[in-house]
């Protein structure tokens, strides 16, 4: 479902479909980057993140106010991500299909 916002927000089918692949072989700019490669760190090894993953968003472009929206929509998507593969939540066809 994520792969399908990218494509339909972005224009870009391709862009998508590195996002779900595999994020560091898609096209992005320095704050794109920084902005996933947060969210991979804190998605993975939450109590490792240090004051030096801060400052790379802040030398990035992002605010304090734009980190703490960055960490607060990670930790959504954490937490419905476990929801769903608790619940063995298949995506829904329609969305799933959306500009492919």
């Amino acid at each position: 479902a994520h792969g399908a916002a990218v494509r339909v927000l972005s224009g870009d089918p391709q862009l998508g479909e590195h996002m779900v692949m595999n994020y560091r072989s898609a096209k992005l700019d320095k704050r794109q980057r920084a902005m996933l490669d947060f969210a991979s760190h804190l998605t993975r090894s939450p109590a490792t993140v240090t004051e030096d993953d801060i400052q790379a968003l802040r030398d990035a472009g992002l605010s304090d106010r734009g980190i703490w929206d960055l960490s607060n929509l990670i930790g959504f998507y954490n937490m419905s991500n476990r929801v769903a593969i608790a619940s063995d939540m298949q995506p829904n066809p329609e969305y799933h299909n959306q500009s492919r």
